[in-house]
């Protein structure tokens, strides 16, 4: 197994990128973020990438923050609270960073992802999970309130049912998950990887230039007022509408043909 906090293998304009503490259960130290913020700077200016799927190593996706890192900090006297904030900061940069890549971002989940692995899986464009996959925010149990966790998790599911997970710490299946908003599809356990990879491939073979504009204009409107979203939503349309993707595509459907 190889040294290396994230693992990356590009296939035909897929990139996965597998996070490799299995022995940690994936947690989010803070050698991990860096590395997961390195590899999302690399994607973001690799016009080859047009699609990402992030899985892990193990059987667990992510465990949430390295406690264990997180409790030496205490111990530090007046750097304590200083070192929190630029870990909580630098977890915060990179669930950023998964909206507003240019490529969709397809989460694989087999077993647990908790605290920020289930902030994670929220971060994500779209998810996958195993049938055995399950899913928490239970720091509440342990005196530490899921509030980084929290801002992703409530943006996909109602307020009521984030406000569950977050209050009564217990774990969701993959199909309560389904239906909560915060997976796309449950697939038998131990396929969520190639199912995920299926469907980043049919979402490379699209234009890239379009699924770019469309996953930026998503993210924008969503914090707009109605009739700005409408108006921004527009104008992304005519842009769209004027580029080469659009006018080949309208064409080979006007023509009965298959898009390029």
């Amino acid at each position: 197994m190889s040294d290396l906090l994230i693992l990356r293998d590009d296939r035909d304009g897929v990139a996965t990128l597998t996070l490799n503490r299995p022995r940690a259960r994936n947690a989010l130290s803070h050698a991990m973020l860096t590395a997961l913020s390195e590899e999302f700077a690399r994607l973001a200016a690799d016009g080859s990438v047009r699609a990402v799927v992030l899985a892990a190593e193990g059987p667990a996706f992510c465990a949430g923050h390295d406690l264990k890192e997180m409790t030496a900090y205490r111990g530090e006297a007046d750097r304590g609270a200083a070192r929190f904030a630029a870990l909580f900061d630098l977890c915060s940069s990179v669930m950023m960073a998964i909206p507003a890549l240019p490529q969709p971002v397809i989460a694989a989940v087999e077993g647990i992802a908790t605290a920020a692995g289930c902030q994670l899986v929220a971060s994500c464009d779209l998810a996958v999970a195993g049938a055995e996959a399950r899913f928490a925010t239970p720091g509440v149990q342990i005196g530490l309130f899921c509030s980084t966790p929290m801002v992703a998790l409530s943006r996909n599911l109602s307020r009521k049912a984030a406000m569950a997970m977050l209050l009564t710490a217990e774990m969701a299946e993959a199909e309560e998950a389904k239906d909560l908003g915060l997976v796309n599809r449950v697939v038998p356990a131990g396929t969520a990887l190639s199912a995920a990879q299926d469907l980043a491939a049919g979402i490379a073979a699209r234009s890239a230039y379009t699924v770019r504009v469309g996953k930026r204009a998503f993210y924008e409107q969503l914090e707009m007022p109605l009739a700005q979203a409408y108006a921004h939503a527009g104008r992304v349309m005519t842009e769209n509408m004027l580029a080469r993707a659009a006018e080949d595509g309208i064409a080979a459907f006007l023509d009965r043909k298959a898009a390029r």
